[in-house]
């Protein structure tokens, strides 16, 4: 052999090596894991913790009653606006560095509102927090897509982090409650710091990206992120004043056409753009789009659930704000079930479908047995206690599946806006929900009011009525979130064909396995 061949054997020979080793999974993942779970914990909790403590926020600012949304509507205009751009700014600067900046972008924005003087001040805050949360939070789930490749131990990692997607919203009630109580509203932001410093010590020390997760294409499709963002912040804002003024109140009319018209424009200009913010191949995927479809559907049931039981409790029995919060554990509950043990164990066993249809079904079953709360009782341990579990279990195991199939088989390259349309459709799935089942309820609760006028006799006639219609209309709105949550089972069950486990050890190509 020569002198030249074995030089270059030598040099084939130390290439391979490398990539064998950047192959090979960090051995820090696990504990990696723990840190991007706590960052993702701050963002989905940050939606709910700050609801509870509004009340001493309005009186605390003088925050009229007319702008009192915007302590919500800000983050979440901001949040669901710049998801995408968020996704494909982590596929091209690095997900580790977007998760970084993230984390101090949204520690300094909850320090800002936690030291507001006034409602802009806050508004502004909240705003800031949901820009920094567009860019965290499909960066670390984008890190566990990029981390986690061998199948059993990806299931793991999504059921963890899918109990806490799913079960934060509940967790953020229960803090937001206790921080309200025991100390002042202001810590509902400050804790973010906490969060945040906890996560970032963590992203420096144990997380570490895999470098062919990069993305080095240049350009970045700016006219996508005004036609996309802007569609889906108005999706967010038009659903949002629905939900306060209404659907036929001009304002909404105008926000909903203008935003389906922006997002029409954004996909046709997807399909043409050299460099799209969302390559269609990433959404055109029949199994992963339906995933896609069933977190959004299922979010939509959940939040109006959220809505309506905090309204029960505090405003018909008159729990504590810490005691509402307390009172949704079973669900947290439900969900670590449903995602750590049912979906962790089966989802390398049987096809997904075969876990997002009995899971929603087990989801709508809960629904259904919170319809039969009474104005008269709390029926707690017998009707709320076991429907919230069986709700947190079933949406547990839709949320895990769901997760893992969306990022499933997806390029590196993509990793992070493939992640970025999960978040997309929980934000998009929350506005609808509360704006849809709100609508419902409110209409049922005034018809029966109406009905039942002539019953009344005094003051305490009317304010036993009064309970009684909102309880009404807090059931009917429960059998509509119950029948979507049957519509996901069924829509799961038509559109994702995949007939083989997810890293199924046949599967040499996972996009081909998604197929079918």
């Amino acid at each position: 052999m020569s002198t030249s061949e074995s030089s270059s054997t030598t040099e084939s020979t130390t290439e391979m090596s490398a990539t064998a080793r950047s192959a090979e999974p960090d051995p820090r993942r696990w504990k990696a894991l723990v840190f991007i779970c706590i960052a993702q914990l701050m963002v989905v909790l940050d939606g709910t913790v700050v609801q509870i403590a509004l009340p001493d926020a309005k009186v605390d600012l003088g925050i009229s009653d007319a702008n009192q949304q915007w302590v919500i509507t800000a983050y979440a205009l901001a949040f669901g606006g710049l998801l995408l751009f968020g996704g494909r700014i982590a596929d091209l600067w690095g997900r580790r560095r977007a998760l970084m900046v993230g984390l101090v972008g949204f520690a300094l924005a909850s320090a800002l509102g936690g030291a507001a003087v006034n409602q802009g001040m806050l508004f502004g805050s909240r705003a800031l927090q949901g820009a920094f949360g567009a860019l965290l939070a499909p960066a670390a789930l984008s890190l566990l897509t990029v981390m986690f490749t061998e199948p059993k131990e990806r299931a793991k990692a999504f059921g963890i982090f899918g109990a806490i997607a799913g079960g934060g919203a509940a967790v953020g009630l229960l803090l937001g409650g206790f921080l309200t109580q025991v100390l002042d509203w202001r810590w509902t932001m400050y804790i973010n710091v906490v969060f945040a410093a906890i996560a970032l010590f963590g992203a420096i020390v144990e997380i570490k990206e895999p470098a062919r997760a990069h993305n080095h294409a240049p350009g970045l499709d700016v006219l996508g992120v005004i036609l996309g963002g802007g569609g889906l912040a108005l999706v967010v804002y038009g659903f949002s004043r629905a939900a306060e003024e209404g659907w036929g109140d001009t304002g909404t009319v105008i926000c909903l056409t203008a935003a389906v018209l922006l997002l029409v424009a954004f996909v046709a200009w997807q399909a043409r753009s050299s460099h799209p913010l969302l390559p269609l191949r990433v959404v055109a995927n029949r199994a992963r789009g339906g995933a896609y479809l069933a977190v959004g559907l299922s979010v939509v049931a959940m939040f109006g659930s959220f809505l309506f039981l905090t309204l029960y409790m505090q405003v018909v029995h008159h729990y504590s704000p810490l005691m509402a919060g307390v009172a949704f554990l079973p669900m947290v509950g439900g969900m670590l079930v449903g995602s750590t043990q049912i979906a962790v164990r089966l989802i390398t066993r049987v096809p997904p479908r075969f876990l997002l249809v009995p899971g929603a079904l087990l989801a709508a079953c809960g629904m259904l047995l919170l319809s039969q709360i009474s104005a008269e009782s709390t029926r707690y341990w017998s009707v709320v206690f076991p429907a919230l579990f069986l709700l947190g279990m079933g949406m547990g195991t839709v949320f895990m599946t769901s997760m893992n199939l969306a990022t499933y088989g997806v390029e590196p390259r993509d990793a992070g806006v493939a992640s970025a349309m999960v978040n997309t459709s929980q934000q998009v799935g929350g506005a609808i929900g509360t704006a849809l089942l709100n609508t419902i309820a409110a209409t049922a609760a005034a018809s029966y009011a109406t009905a039942h006028l002539a019953s009344v006799r005094g003051p305490a006639d009317a304010k036993a009525m009064q309970a009684q219609a909102l309880v009404h209309g807090q059931s009917i709105g429960f059998y509509v979130a119950a029948a979507i949550l049957a519509g996901v089972a069924a829509l799961t069950g038509l559109l994702i064909n995949v007939k083989r486990p997810i890293g199924d050890a046949h599967d040499a190509e996972p996009e081909a396995a998604l197929a079918g």
